[in-house]
């Protein structure tokens, strides 16, 4: 069984959406039900049994430095630092991959937090984890039971499990919920420049490496002011 011991946190982005609240501190370290969005994502990964956490960061990184210096116990951090350029979600990927180890990681965004469940998603997640069929195992959450999302819907997932993009459909049912397993595996050969991690995710799909796990968890994209409050209010 997949020991999943090595978790990231993509905490580098600059938050424009959530103006005014980052004009002074990260995105990261804006809170929601008393805890920064940082600290869902790093708690959560402890709770899975995630031993060690890279966190990428640029925007206000000294204070990113010192919330993170502030933490104790599990997971131990590990900062990849992109002060000198902000490398987008794939390029953070490329960055920290001589941190990230050769087994398959978590991955998650900061700004999806959710109320857990019987079974915690992440330990869901885990359990449906199959290194023989897949690459890529994307957490979902349904269009129709979500917070703070206002699209079309990203994709559809098939019968075996198997994801496929909305494409030129007018919507589809499932949102990527900001947390997936990732074989680090794939993000070798690509360059150290900003790009987005659906580039890797398009490779992935062409082969058929991608599947889904719809989460039975209320789920919150907390990405702008108005969507925090909303959290707030529920979690309160």
């Amino acid at each position: 069984m997949t020991q999943f011991r090595t978790g990231m946190a993509l905490a580098a982005g600059l938050g424009t959406r959530m103006r005014p609240l980052t004009d002074t501190r990260p995105k990261a370290l804006v809170e929601v039900g008393g805890k920064a969005l940082l600290d869902h994502v790093l708690d959560r990964f402890a709770a899975a049994g995630v031993e060690r956490a890279i966190v990428n960061i640029h925007h206000f990184a000294d204070q990113m430095r010192a919330h993170l210096d502030a933490r104790t116990g599990v997971p131990h951090i590990h900062i990849s630092d992109e002060n000198e350029q902000v490398l987008e979600t794939g390029g953070g990927l490329v960055k920290a991959r001589p941190l990230l180890g050769e087994q398959p990681f978590l991955l998650s965004n900061i700004d999806a937090i959710w109320e857990e469940g019987p079974v915690p998603e992440v330990e869901r997640l885990k359990g449906a984890w199959d290194s023989r069929t897949m690459d890529a195992l994307l957490l979902l959450a349904r269009r129709d039971a979500t917070l703070g999302y206002h699209g079309a819907g990203d994709f559809f997932l098939d019968t075996d499990g198997r994801v496929r993009r909305r494409g030129d459909a007018a919507e589809a049912p499932f949102v990527y919920a900001g947390t997936q397993i990732l074989n680090p595996a794939v993000i070798d050969g690509y360059p150290q420049e900003p790009f987005s991690l659906n580039r890797i995710w398009d490779a992935l799909l062409a082969k058929g490496r991608v599947h889904g796990l719809v989460m039975e968890a209320f789920w919150m994209h907390v990405g702008d002011p108005q969507a925090r409050e909303a959290a707030e209010q529920r979690l309160t």
